[in-house]
């Protein structure tokens, strides 16, 4: 017998034609993962493999691009919040990548703008830190602040100034905590990328986080984009999470999210 062309799904149900079948097609629709793609001989598909290696180009991209305010958000958009840049303790991206520790640490410069900048004790306190994404940064956050905005205004809470911090981990919450008191942070930083999306936000709360806070002490609400939680979702979901820090005045593992 002889073999099959190396373009045939081999061990796939197809429609006539060589189209995948109706049941393929359905189970693509629910992940963007890289299922029931077929293969010629012992490889993948000159479609796939194509379309693999473009998407971790994307991913390589959105790791080392560096985060630039006017161009990514615009300057009505930097007016509008009053938008402005500090930096932890990494001075450069290659740093950042190599010591994670200094991403977890503001700088003293940025201790002293924060304190001269934005004001103490406010009820929700809202970062944006380039993370591991540019991509996903400038993707997300000119929807998904101004919804926060209004969200923090129809519950009568006060918002701090937000601002924009450069090569920032998680841990740097602590240090916000500790410089700006606000009852809740939420930092609102790019994911490592996949290779479904570059686009990818998270956003990772605490209750008056402090020095030596762990990630026992945080919440997290991920996979903000297009093909995960759309951003018109993630914002009252944030905004209903924090409500419920407050009034348990603790975030972390003893808090849970209300879904419905």
């Amino acid at each position: 017998m002889s073999e099959s062309p190396p373009s045939v799904q081999r061990g796939l149900p197809s429609e006539a034609g060589g189209e995948p079948s109706a049941l393929i097609r359905a189970i693509r629709e629910r992940t963007p993962a890289r299922i029931l793609v077929g293969r010629a001989g012992a490889s993948y598909r000159t479609a796939t493999l194509l379309s693999l290696r473009q998407d971790h180009a994307a991913a390589l991209d959105a790791v080392h691009t560096e985060g630039d305010l006017e161009r990514d958000f615009g300057e009505a958009f930097l007016q509008r919040f009053g938008l402005f840049e500090v930096a932890t303790r990494a001075t450069t991206k290659e740093q950042y990548l190599l010591r994670p520790d200094l991403g977890r640490q503001l700088s003293d410069r940025a201790k002293e703008q924060l304190r001269a900048q934005c004001p103490a004790g406010a009820d929700l306190q809202v970062v944006i830190g380039d993370g591991l994404s540019a991509a996903a940064v400038r993707a997300q956050i000119p929807t998904l602040l101004p919804l926060l905005e209004a969200e923090a205004q129809r519950r009568g809470w006060s918002m701090g100034r937000p601002f924009f911090l450069r090569y920032c981990r998680v841990g740097v919450l602590n240090d916000i905590g500790e410089v700006l008191d606000p009852a809740v942070v939420v930092l609102l930083i790019g994911e490592r990328p996949g290779l479904a999306t570059a686009e990818s936000l998270s956003a990772y709360m605490a209750y008056r986080p402090r020095r030596g806070h762990s990630d026992a002490q945080r919440n997290l609400l991920s996979n903000i984009h297009a093909r995960g939680v759309p951003v018109v979702e993630a914002a009252p979901r944030i905004l209903a999470l924090a409500e419920k820090m407050r009034c348990l005045q603790s975030s972390g593992v003893g808090v849970k999210e209300d879904l419905p």
